[in-house]
Protein backbone atom coordinates (compact mmCIF):
# COMPACT_ATOMS: atom_id res chain seq x y z
CA UNK A 1 0.00 0.00 0.00
CA UNK A 2 1.60 3.32 -0.62
CA UNK A 3 1.96 6.12 1.50
CA UNK A 4 -0.25 9.44 0.85
CA UNK A 5 1.06 11.75 -0.87
CA UNK A 6 4.25 10.36 -0.61
CA UNK A 7 7.50 11.49 -3.24
CA UNK A 8 5.62 9.20 -5.79
CA UNK A 9 2.11 10.62 -5.29
CA UNK A 10 -0.25 10.03 -8.79
CA UNK A 11 3.31 7.83 -10.20
CA UNK A 12 1.93 4.31 -10.46
CA UNK A 13 4.29 2.85 -13.09
CA UNK A 14 8.33 2.54 -12.70
CA UNK A 15 8.42 4.88 -15.91
CA UNK A 16 6.50 7.61 -14.41
CA UNK A 17 8.86 7.66 -11.59
CA UNK A 18 11.38 8.37 -13.41
CA UNK A 19 10.05 10.84 -16.12
CA UNK A 20 8.85 13.33 -13.35
CA UNK A 21 11.82 13.30 -11.17
CA UNK A 22 14.28 13.40 -13.98
CA UNK A 23 12.30 15.36 -16.22
CA UNK A 24 9.69 17.27 -14.54
CA UNK A 25 10.03 17.79 -10.96
CA UNK A 26 12.64 20.92 -11.13
CA UNK A 27 11.40 22.91 -14.30
CA UNK A 28 10.08 26.32 -13.67
CA UNK A 29 6.36 27.25 -14.28
CA UNK A 30 4.81 29.68 -16.88
CA UNK A 31 1.18 30.35 -15.73
CA UNK A 32 -0.18 32.24 -18.94
CA UNK A 33 -3.70 32.85 -17.15
CA UNK A 34 -4.36 33.54 -13.76
CA UNK A 35 -6.70 35.68 -11.87
CA UNK A 36 -4.05 37.22 -9.62
CA UNK A 37 -4.12 40.59 -8.59
CA UNK A 38 -1.16 42.76 -9.64
CA UNK A 39 -1.24 45.55 -7.04
CA UNK A 40 -1.17 43.11 -4.65
CA UNK A 41 2.03 41.43 -6.39
CA UNK A 42 3.76 45.16 -6.33
CA UNK A 43 3.16 45.76 -2.93
CA UNK A 44 4.27 41.88 -1.91
CA UNK A 45 1.16 41.56 0.06
CA UNK A 46 2.08 40.07 3.96
CA UNK A 47 -0.36 37.66 4.82
CA UNK A 48 -1.90 37.82 8.26
CA UNK A 49 -2.67 34.50 8.66
CA UNK A 50 -3.71 30.71 6.50
CA UNK A 51 -7.28 31.96 6.13
CA UNK A 52 -6.43 35.20 4.14
CA UNK A 53 -3.78 33.04 1.97
CA UNK A 54 -6.26 30.65 1.59
CA UNK A 55 -9.59 30.85 1.63
CA UNK A 56 -9.97 34.52 0.44
CA UNK A 57 -11.62 34.59 -2.94
CA UNK A 58 -11.18 30.79 -3.60
CA UNK A 59 -14.81 30.18 -4.64
CA UNK A 60 -13.54 26.48 -5.47
CA UNK A 61 -12.98 25.73 -1.11
CA UNK A 62 -16.67 28.04 -0.70
CA UNK A 63 -18.69 25.45 -2.60
CA UNK A 64 -17.34 22.90 -1.11
CA UNK A 65 -18.16 24.50 2.50
CA UNK A 66 -21.69 25.16 1.59
CA UNK A 67 -21.98 21.66 0.08
CA UNK A 68 -20.91 20.62 3.72
CA UNK A 69 -23.61 22.49 5.60
CA UNK A 70 -20.99 25.43 6.65
CA UNK A 71 -23.24 29.01 7.02
CA UNK A 72 -22.30 31.39 4.62
CA UNK A 73 -21.22 34.00 7.56
CA UNK A 74 -18.41 31.50 7.76
CA UNK A 75 -17.97 31.55 4.30
CA UNK A 76 -18.04 35.10 2.38
CA UNK A 77 -19.51 36.59 5.61
CA UNK A 78 -18.21 38.38 9.19
CA UNK A 79 -16.83 35.25 11.09
CA UNK A 80 -13.66 35.63 12.46
CA UNK A 81 -10.56 34.04 9.70
CA UNK A 82 -10.25 31.16 12.30
CA UNK A 83 -13.59 30.11 12.49
CA UNK A 84 -13.07 30.60 8.52
CA UNK A 85 -10.55 28.34 9.07
CA UNK A 86 -11.77 25.76 11.36
CA UNK A 87 -14.89 25.59 9.00
CA UNK A 88 -12.68 25.05 5.95
CA UNK A 89 -10.80 22.18 8.03
CA UNK A 90 -13.81 20.39 8.72
CA UNK A 91 -14.79 20.43 5.29
CA UNK A 92 -11.64 19.05 3.74
CA UNK A 93 -11.84 14.88 5.20
CA UNK A 94 -15.33 14.99 3.34
CA UNK A 95 -13.80 15.74 0.01
CA UNK A 96 -12.43 12.19 -0.61
CA UNK A 97 -11.91 12.25 -4.84
CA UNK A 98 -11.78 15.65 -4.72
CA UNK A 99 -8.26 17.52 -6.25
CA UNK A 100 -9.31 19.87 -3.11
CA UNK A 101 -8.24 17.20 -1.11
CA UNK A 102 -5.07 16.59 -2.64
CA UNK A 103 -4.07 20.59 -3.67
CA UNK A 104 -4.66 21.73 -0.11
CA UNK A 105 -2.59 18.71 1.59
CA UNK A 106 -0.16 20.02 -0.89
CA UNK A 107 -0.35 23.54 0.13
CA UNK A 108 0.41 22.96 3.28
CA UNK A 109 3.11 20.90 2.62
CA UNK A 110 4.61 23.12 0.47
CA UNK A 111 3.81 26.98 1.63
CA UNK A 112 3.95 26.20 5.23
CA UNK A 113 5.69 22.72 6.37
CA UNK A 114 2.70 21.20 7.82
CA UNK A 115 2.17 17.28 7.13
CA UNK A 116 -0.34 16.77 9.31
CA UNK A 117 -3.52 15.21 7.40
CA UNK A 118 -6.16 18.10 8.11
CA UNK A 119 -9.18 17.56 10.64
CA UNK A 120 -11.16 19.79 13.32
CA UNK A 121 -9.21 18.02 15.99
CA UNK A 122 -5.81 19.39 14.78
CA UNK A 123 -6.88 22.10 13.09
CA UNK A 124 -5.56 24.54 15.69
CA UNK A 125 -2.29 23.10 15.51
CA UNK A 126 -1.82 23.49 12.09
CA UNK A 127 -3.72 27.32 12.38
CA UNK A 128 -0.68 28.04 14.91
CA UNK A 129 2.13 26.53 13.24
CA UNK A 130 0.78 27.92 9.30
CA UNK A 131 0.61 31.53 11.17
CA UNK A 132 4.15 31.79 12.42
CA UNK A 133 4.91 30.33 9.32
CA UNK A 134 3.47 33.69 7.48
CA UNK A 135 5.05 35.62 10.73
CA UNK A 136 8.90 34.71 10.01
CA UNK A 137 8.97 36.20 6.79
CA UNK A 138 9.86 35.14 3.54
CA UNK A 139 6.03 34.36 2.88
CA UNK A 140 4.92 37.32 1.33
CA UNK A 141 3.08 37.47 -2.19
CA UNK A 142 6.67 37.74 -4.41
CA UNK A 143 8.29 35.10 -2.01
CA UNK A 144 5.69 32.53 -3.32
CA UNK A 145 5.85 33.09 -6.86
CA UNK A 146 9.85 33.50 -6.75
CA UNK A 147 9.91 30.16 -4.54
CA UNK A 148 7.74 28.36 -6.76
CA UNK A 149 9.95 29.15 -9.58
CA UNK A 150 7.48 31.09 -11.22
CA UNK A 151 8.72 33.00 -14.85
CA UNK A 152 5.86 34.22 -16.03
CA UNK A 153 2.61 35.30 -15.04
CA UNK A 154 -0.43 36.60 -17.02
CA UNK A 155 -2.82 37.98 -14.87
CA UNK A 156 -6.69 38.83 -16.25
CA UNK A 157 -7.34 43.09 -17.40
CA UNK A 158 -9.92 44.74 -18.79
CA UNK A 159 -9.16 46.79 -21.76
CA UNK A 160 -9.70 49.78 -19.23
CA UNK A 161 -7.57 49.30 -16.56
CA UNK A 162 -4.22 51.87 -16.69
CA UNK A 163 -1.90 48.70 -15.98
CA UNK A 164 0.07 50.86 -13.43
CA UNK A 165 1.41 48.20 -10.91
CA UNK A 166 2.42 45.89 -14.10
CA UNK A 167 4.54 48.62 -15.04
CA UNK A 168 5.71 49.24 -11.41
CA UNK A 169 6.61 45.74 -11.34
CA UNK A 170 9.07 46.24 -14.50
CA UNK A 171 10.97 48.31 -11.90
CA UNK A 172 11.82 46.10 -9.41
CA UNK A 173 15.13 45.33 -8.95
CA UNK A 174 15.26 42.01 -7.13
CA UNK A 175 12.18 40.55 -8.67
CA UNK A 176 12.27 38.30 -11.76
CA UNK A 177 9.21 37.10 -12.44
CA UNK A 178 7.61 38.73 -15.57
CA UNK A 179 4.27 39.95 -14.97
CA UNK A 180 2.30 40.54 -17.92
CA UNK A 181 -1.18 41.90 -18.62
CA UNK A 182 -4.17 40.08 -20.27
CA UNK A 183 -6.14 42.01 -22.46
CA UNK A 184 -10.03 40.46 -21.42
CA UNK A 185 -12.98 42.90 -23.44
CA UNK A 186 -15.66 40.85 -22.04
CA UNK A 187 -17.45 43.95 -21.06
CA UNK A 188 -17.01 45.27 -24.49
CA UNK A 189 -18.69 42.31 -25.66
CA UNK A 190 -22.01 41.86 -23.30
CA UNK A 191 -24.03 44.34 -24.69
CA UNK A 192 -27.17 43.62 -23.00
CA UNK A 193 -25.65 43.82 -19.01
CA UNK A 194 -25.77 46.27 -17.01
CA UNK A 195 -22.37 46.85 -17.32
CA UNK A 196 -22.28 47.50 -20.41
CA UNK A 197 -23.44 51.82 -20.82
CA UNK A 198 -20.79 52.46 -17.86
CA UNK A 199 -17.78 50.90 -19.15
CA UNK A 200 -18.74 52.63 -22.42
CA UNK A 201 -18.09 55.68 -20.20
CA UNK A 202 -14.37 54.36 -18.81
CA UNK A 203 -13.39 53.21 -21.86
CA UNK A 204 -14.37 57.03 -22.76
CA UNK A 205 -12.02 57.99 -19.88
CA UNK A 206 -9.27 55.70 -20.79
CA UNK A 207 -9.06 56.09 -24.14
CA UNK A 208 -9.39 59.75 -24.19
CA UNK A 209 -12.08 59.96 -26.99
CA UNK A 210 -15.73 60.22 -27.20
CA UNK A 211 -17.81 57.18 -27.92
CA UNK A 212 -20.86 57.80 -30.05
CA UNK A 213 -21.00 55.48 -32.98
CA UNK A 214 -19.36 51.51 -33.60
CA UNK A 215 -16.33 52.89 -35.09
CA UNK A 216 -15.76 55.06 -32.27
CA UNK A 217 -15.60 51.69 -29.81
CA UNK A 218 -13.61 49.73 -31.95
CA UNK A 219 -10.83 52.49 -32.37
CA UNK A 220 -11.42 52.62 -28.58
CA UNK A 221 -10.15 49.01 -28.13
CA UNK A 222 -8.07 48.72 -30.62
CA UNK A 223 -6.02 52.12 -29.06
CA UNK A 224 -6.11 50.09 -25.75
CA UNK A 225 -4.77 46.89 -26.85
CA UNK A 226 -1.83 48.85 -28.64
CA UNK A 227 -1.54 50.44 -24.97
CA UNK A 228 -1.41 46.77 -23.61
CA UNK A 229 0.91 45.68 -26.08
CA UNK A 230 3.58 48.15 -25.35
CA UNK A 231 3.50 46.88 -21.32
CA UNK A 232 3.96 43.27 -22.84
CA UNK A 233 0.99 42.12 -23.69
CA UNK A 234 1.24 38.86 -25.48
CA UNK A 235 -2.47 37.18 -24.97
CA UNK A 236 -5.82 37.78 -24.74
CA UNK A 237 -9.14 36.28 -23.70
CA UNK A 238 -12.57 36.15 -23.95
CA UNK A 239 -15.45 34.44 -21.43
CA UNK A 240 -17.76 33.11 -24.36
CA UNK A 241 -20.32 31.42 -22.18
CA UNK A 242 -22.27 30.82 -25.52
CA UNK A 243 -20.35 31.08 -28.77
CA UNK A 244 -22.35 34.17 -30.70
CA UNK A 245 -22.09 34.18 -34.42
CA UNK A 246 -24.51 35.79 -37.10
CA UNK A 247 -23.25 37.27 -39.94
CA UNK A 248 -23.81 40.94 -40.35
CA UNK A 249 -22.69 44.42 -42.09
CA UNK A 250 -21.16 46.94 -40.34
CA UNK A 251 -23.87 48.67 -40.62
CA UNK A 252 -26.00 46.94 -39.14
CA UNK A 253 -24.12 46.26 -36.05
CA UNK A 254 -23.98 50.42 -36.08
CA UNK A 255 -27.48 50.22 -35.51
CA UNK A 256 -27.41 47.55 -33.47
CA UNK A 257 -24.43 49.46 -31.13
CA UNK A 258 -26.70 52.78 -31.01
CA UNK A 259 -29.50 51.02 -29.66
CA UNK A 260 -27.72 49.97 -26.96
CA UNK A 261 -26.14 53.05 -26.35
CA UNK A 262 -29.17 54.67 -26.19
CA UNK A 263 -29.88 52.41 -23.13
CA UNK A 264 -31.82 49.83 -24.66
CA UNK A 265 -31.95 45.96 -24.97
CA UNK A 266 -31.30 44.17 -28.30
CA UNK A 267 -32.40 41.04 -29.71
CA UNK A 268 -30.57 37.93 -28.81
CA UNK A 269 -30.07 37.73 -32.61
CA UNK A 270 -28.92 41.23 -32.66
CA UNK A 271 -26.25 40.75 -30.21
CA UNK A 272 -24.49 37.62 -31.90
CA UNK A 273 -24.09 39.76 -34.68
CA UNK A 274 -22.74 42.52 -32.33
CA UNK A 275 -20.63 39.90 -30.13
CA UNK A 276 -19.45 38.00 -33.66
CA UNK A 277 -18.35 41.10 -35.73
CA UNK A 278 -16.46 42.34 -32.60
CA UNK A 279 -14.87 39.27 -32.10
CA UNK A 280 -13.69 39.38 -35.60
CA UNK A 281 -12.45 42.84 -35.08
CA UNK A 282 -10.96 42.08 -31.96
CA UNK A 283 -9.27 38.77 -33.47
CA UNK A 284 -7.62 40.67 -36.45
CA UNK A 285 -6.20 43.30 -33.87
CA UNK A 286 -4.85 40.43 -31.76
CA UNK A 287 -2.96 39.03 -35.42
CA UNK A 288 -1.32 42.12 -36.07
CA UNK A 289 0.06 42.43 -32.85
CA UNK A 290 1.01 38.76 -32.50
CA UNK A 291 -0.83 38.21 -29.94
CA UNK A 292 -2.58 34.52 -28.53
CA UNK A 293 -6.55 34.77 -28.63
CA UNK A 294 -8.31 32.68 -25.75
CA UNK A 295 -11.60 31.36 -25.89
CA UNK A 296 -13.31 30.20 -22.66
CA UNK A 297 -16.63 28.62 -23.47
CA UNK A 298 -19.46 26.95 -22.51
CA UNK A 299 -19.50 28.18 -18.26
CA UNK A 300 -23.23 28.93 -16.68
CA UNK A 301 -22.44 31.94 -14.34
CA UNK A 302 -24.02 33.15 -11.42
CA UNK A 303 -27.01 30.33 -11.30
CA UNK A 304 -28.75 31.45 -7.92
CA UNK A 305 -30.42 34.77 -8.54
CA UNK A 306 -31.06 35.04 -4.59
CA UNK A 307 -26.84 34.48 -3.64
CA UNK A 308 -25.77 36.64 -6.74
CA UNK A 309 -27.89 39.25 -5.31
CA UNK A 310 -26.30 39.32 -2.04
CA UNK A 311 -22.98 38.18 -3.11
CA UNK A 312 -22.40 39.49 -6.64
CA UNK A 313 -20.36 37.45 -9.62
CA UNK A 314 -17.57 34.73 -8.82
CA UNK A 315 -18.37 33.34 -5.66
CA UNK A 316 -18.92 29.79 -6.30
CA UNK A 317 -22.47 29.67 -8.03
CA UNK A 318 -21.28 28.50 -11.53
CA UNK A 319 -21.56 25.61 -13.25
CA UNK A 320 -21.01 23.47 -17.07
CA UNK A 321 -23.13 25.30 -19.56
CA UNK A 322 -24.37 22.88 -22.63
CA UNK A 323 -24.75 25.42 -25.44
CA UNK A 324 -23.87 23.98 -28.90
CA UNK A 325 -20.52 24.85 -30.03
CA UNK A 326 -19.50 23.38 -33.23
CA UNK A 327 -21.11 25.54 -35.67
CA UNK A 328 -20.75 29.17 -34.49
CA UNK A 329 -17.07 28.54 -33.41
CA UNK A 330 -16.49 26.95 -36.99
CA UNK A 331 -18.11 30.69 -38.36
CA UNK A 332 -15.99 32.55 -36.29
CA UNK A 333 -12.68 30.78 -36.91
CA UNK A 334 -13.32 30.52 -40.52
CA UNK A 335 -14.02 34.21 -41.14
CA UNK A 336 -10.95 34.87 -39.22
CA UNK A 337 -8.86 32.53 -41.60
CA UNK A 338 -10.87 33.71 -44.67
CA UNK A 339 -9.34 37.30 -43.95
CA UNK A 340 -5.85 36.29 -42.87
CA UNK A 341 -6.96 37.75 -39.56
CA UNK A 342 -6.78 33.70 -37.63
CA UNK A 343 -4.24 34.73 -34.73
CA UNK A 344 -2.79 31.60 -32.63
CA UNK A 345 -5.92 30.39 -30.64
CA UNK A 346 -6.62 28.31 -27.71
CA UNK A 347 -9.86 26.94 -27.13
CA UNK A 348 -11.29 25.51 -23.71
CA UNK A 349 -14.71 24.09 -22.49
CA UNK A 350 -15.81 24.01 -19.89
CA UNK A 351 -18.30 21.16 -20.82
CA UNK A 352 -15.96 17.82 -21.24
CA UNK A 353 -18.53 16.97 -23.97
CA UNK A 354 -17.09 19.49 -26.01
CA UNK A 355 -13.06 18.16 -26.28
CA UNK A 356 -13.25 16.01 -28.97
CA UNK A 357 -15.64 18.73 -31.00
CA UNK A 358 -12.80 21.29 -30.20
CA UNK A 359 -9.89 18.84 -30.76
CA UNK A 360 -11.02 18.29 -34.14
CA UNK A 361 -12.40 21.63 -35.04
CA UNK A 362 -8.84 23.23 -34.69
CA UNK A 363 -7.47 20.85 -36.85
CA UNK A 364 -9.19 22.53 -39.50
CA UNK A 365 -7.45 25.69 -39.03
CA UNK A 366 -3.93 24.62 -37.97
CA UNK A 367 -0.66 26.01 -40.29
CA UNK A 368 1.41 29.37 -41.50
CA UNK A 369 4.51 27.29 -39.50
CA UNK A 370 3.14 27.77 -36.55
CA UNK A 371 3.77 24.32 -34.16
CA UNK A 372 0.45 23.87 -32.03
CA UNK A 373 -1.01 26.99 -33.54
CA UNK A 374 -4.48 26.26 -32.39
CA UNK A 375 -4.86 24.61 -29.02
CA UNK A 376 -7.03 22.61 -27.18
CA UNK A 377 -6.49 24.10 -23.44
CA UNK A 378 -5.48 22.46 -20.59
CA UNK A 379 -8.65 21.12 -18.36
CA UNK A 380 -10.43 23.99 -17.44
CA UNK A 381 -12.40 24.77 -13.90
CA UNK A 382 -14.73 22.02 -13.02
CA UNK A 383 -12.38 19.89 -15.46
CA UNK A 384 -9.55 20.66 -13.22
CA UNK A 385 -9.50 17.30 -11.69
CA UNK A 386 -7.07 13.81 -12.27
CA UNK A 387 -10.01 12.82 -14.70
CA UNK A 388 -10.59 15.86 -16.67
CA UNK A 389 -6.73 16.03 -16.84
CA UNK A 390 -6.37 12.92 -18.52
CA UNK A 391 -9.24 12.86 -20.86
CA UNK A 392 -8.06 16.49 -22.20
CA UNK A 393 -5.15 15.15 -23.01
CA UNK A 394 -5.93 11.73 -24.31
CA UNK A 395 -8.54 13.30 -26.43
CA UNK A 396 -6.02 16.04 -27.86
CA UNK A 397 -3.93 12.66 -28.48
CA UNK A 398 -6.37 11.08 -30.24
CA UNK A 399 -7.08 13.81 -32.90
CA UNK A 400 -4.23 16.34 -32.50
CA UNK A 401 -0.28 16.50 -31.46
CA UNK A 402 -0.51 16.04 -27.83
CA UNK A 403 3.23 16.53 -27.62
CA UNK A 404 2.78 20.73 -28.71
CA UNK A 405 0.54 21.26 -26.06
CA UNK A 406 1.21 24.20 -24.03
CA UNK A 407 0.29 22.84 -20.65
CA UNK A 408 -0.86 23.23 -17.40
CA UNK A 409 -2.46 27.22 -15.44
CA UNK A 410 -3.68 28.03 -12.54
CA UNK A 411 -6.87 30.27 -13.56
CA UNK A 412 -6.51 30.91 -9.64
CA UNK A 413 -6.70 34.21 -7.71
CA UNK A 414 -4.30 32.46 -5.25
CA UNK A 415 -0.69 32.56 -5.01
CA UNK A 416 -0.37 28.92 -3.08
CA UNK A 417 -1.65 27.70 -6.47
CA UNK A 418 1.39 27.06 -8.10
CA UNK A 419 1.33 23.24 -7.03
CA UNK A 420 -1.60 22.69 -9.62
CA UNK A 421 1.70 22.68 -11.42
CA UNK A 422 3.19 19.50 -9.84
CA UNK A 423 -0.27 17.91 -9.59
CA UNK A 424 -0.60 18.57 -13.39
CA UNK A 425 3.28 17.16 -14.06
CA UNK A 426 2.42 13.89 -11.82
CA UNK A 427 -0.56 13.18 -14.12
CA UNK A 428 1.20 13.95 -17.58
CA UNK A 429 4.04 11.83 -16.51
CA UNK A 430 1.90 9.12 -15.37
CA UNK A 431 -0.25 8.61 -18.39
CA UNK A 432 2.87 8.72 -20.65
CA UNK A 433 4.43 5.81 -18.37
CA UNK A 434 1.54 3.83 -18.74
CA UNK A 435 1.87 3.97 -22.59
CA UNK A 436 5.41 3.53 -22.68
CA UNK A 437 5.00 0.26 -20.37
CA UNK A 438 1.91 -1.21 -22.24
CA UNK A 439 4.42 -0.62 -25.34
CA UNK A 440 2.27 1.94 -26.99
CA UNK A 441 5.32 4.33 -26.97
CA UNK A 442 9.20 3.91 -27.56
CA UNK A 443 10.85 4.00 -24.33
CA UNK A 444 12.99 6.56 -25.93
CA UNK A 445 14.17 8.77 -23.07
CA UNK A 446 15.55 11.85 -25.21
CA UNK A 447 12.32 12.13 -26.86
CA UNK A 448 10.17 11.45 -23.64
CA UNK A 449 12.26 14.07 -21.44
CA UNK A 450 11.65 16.22 -24.49
CA UNK A 451 7.90 15.39 -24.38
CA UNK A 452 7.64 16.13 -20.34
CA UNK A 453 9.63 19.12 -20.68
CA UNK A 454 8.16 20.71 -23.89
CA UNK A 455 4.48 19.82 -22.21
CA UNK A 456 4.71 21.34 -18.78
CA UNK A 457 7.23 24.51 -19.89
CA UNK A 458 9.12 24.66 -23.09
CA UNK A 459 6.27 24.81 -25.49
CA UNK A 460 4.61 27.45 -23.58
CA UNK A 461 7.47 29.57 -24.16
CA UNK A 462 8.02 29.23 -27.64
CA UNK A 463 4.26 29.62 -28.10
CA UNK A 464 3.86 32.60 -26.96
CA UNK A 465 6.86 34.24 -27.50
CA UNK A 466 8.06 34.86 -23.68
Amino acid sequence: MKTFLDENFMLTNDTAVHLFHEFAKDLPIIDYHCHLSPKEIYENKQFNNITEAWLYGDHYKWRMMRANGVEEAKITGEASDYDRFLAWAGTVPMAIGNPLYHWSHMELRTYFGVYDIINEQNAPAIWENANAKLAEGGSRARDLITNSKVTVICTTDDPVDSLEYHIKIKEIKDFNTQVLPSYRPDKALEINRATFLPWIGQLEQSAGITISSYDDLLSGLESRAQFFDSVGCKVSDHALDYVPYAAATKEEVDQIFKTALAGNTVSLEDEKKYKAYTLLFLGAVYKKLDWAMQYHINASRNNNGRAFAKLGPDTGFDSVNDSPVASALTGLLSSLAVADSLPRTILYSLNARDNEILASLMGSFQGDGIPGKIQLGSAWWFNDTKDGMVSQMKSLANFGLLGRFVGMLTDSRSFLSYTRHDYFRRILCNMLGEWVEAGEFPNDEQLLKQLVQGISYNNAKQYFGF
